[in-house]
């Protein structure tokens, strides 16, 4: 009995000491998560690697117009408005709509977290100054400040997914706000500051490391929502002409639905798995990092 009980004391330890080999393990047995990184693999997956078993360039015109889908063996999905393959676009065209996903979710976070933790750390008049920044941009009309940025700084993918990021950013500074607060006074913290570290060491490496786990969430979560706001973007004719995106794909024919559906149905569904894999996979992470669902 002796034996077990130490065997259980030890095994309890050693989940106590690893956090984050706690939070794989419920990861792993979340099977919409697990569901969710299959999606995202796969999608990712087409988008790298797929011009190599099916080549073209997405923009040359190769058939004609508004050809639909299933008619001519060579291409499956259809041409678009011009006559360009729908299948060369949807593989050429997945790389830039989600490197601008990732590229404005890291912007987001670098804001967010770097505003936000300013703010919870210091307090006082830097915690009201830095708060009333990110009011002012919560109350923008996210997509309208988005369309000026761009407008101004000339759309490109760049320019896109950092007018996303400029205007995405406030919910990620107050979610680190809150942990900075609840975390500050903890004894550790206070430890550290007794031996003499400055601000920046227990900002940036004690205070930030452990208030990552619902920042991960975000991120996750953010990168869904720059995909579709890029597409709102390349809908409303502020895409990048010059490189092909889901987005564009579907802002480019969307005058021609009516008579055409395949040519924005299929980036569209493009689009929604994968924000609905990133949004598996959010959900996923979040029971992960959740304490209270670890003794389930």
């Amino acid at each position: 009995m002796s034996d077990n009980t130490a065997t259980d004391t030890s095994a309890a330890e050693h989940q106590a000491q690893s956090p984050a080999l706690e939070a794989w393990r419920m990861f792993r047995r979340n099977i919409p998560a697990l569901f969710g990184v299959v999606l995202l693999t796969l999608i990712i997956g087409a988008t790298l690697y797929g011009t190599l078993f099916y080549s073209g360039d997405p923009f040359d015109i190769v058939w004609a117009p508004h050809e639909p889908p299933g008619v001519t063996p060579e291409f499956p999905l259809g041409t678009d408005y011009l006559g360009r393959d729908i299948i060369a676009g949807m593989l050429t065209g997945g790389g830039p709509t989600l490197a601008v996903g990732a590229v404005a979710a890291a912007i987001t976070m670098v804001i967010g977290i770097a505003m936000g933790a300013l703010a919870g750390y210091y307090g006082g008049w830097v915690d009201n100054l830095l708060m009333r920044v990110t009011e002012f941009f919560q109350v923008l009309p996210a997509l309208l400040f988005a369309m000026v940025l761009v407008t101004l700084l000339s759309p490109t993918l760049f320019t896109i997914a950092f007018a996303i990021g400029v205007v995405s950013w406030p919910q990620t500074a107050r979610l680190t706000r809150a942990e900075f607060l609840k975390i500050k006074n903890l004894e550790y913290v206070t430890a550290a500051r007794a031996i003499g570290a400055r601000d920046k060491r227990i900002i940036w490496t004690v205070i930030l490391p452990n208030a990552l786990p619902p920042l991960i969430v975000s991120a996750t979560l953010t990168v869904g929502v720059a995909i579709l706001f890029e597409a709102g973007l390349s809908f409303l004719g502020l895409g990048d002409p010059n490189v092909m995106s889901w987005g564009l794909m579907i802002g480019a024919n969307r005058e021609y639905i009516l008579d055409a559906w395949w040519p924005v149905t299929f980036p569209g569904l493009a689009i929604f798995f994968t924000v609905f894999a990133v949004s598996l996979i959010g959900d996923g992470l979040n029971d992960a990092f959740n304490p209270k669902l670890r003794e389930r």
